[in-house]
């Protein structure tokens, strides 16, 4: 998320699109891998 944010603040000549609809990816998908890998563990041992 943090580079997202950069490439849209800083004044950078000829850059491209921010693409926002996809930036929830790399933070929602890590918060549901530690939930997943916590139930594991649990129901596992």
């Amino acid at each position: 998320l943090s580079p997202r944010i950069a490439h849209a603040v800083l004044p950078i000549a000829a850059k491209g699109s921010n693409d926002w609809a996809y930036s929830w990816v790399p933070v929602v998908g890590p918060l549901l891998g530690g939930v997943a890998a916590a139930l594991a563990y649990r129901f596992l041992w």
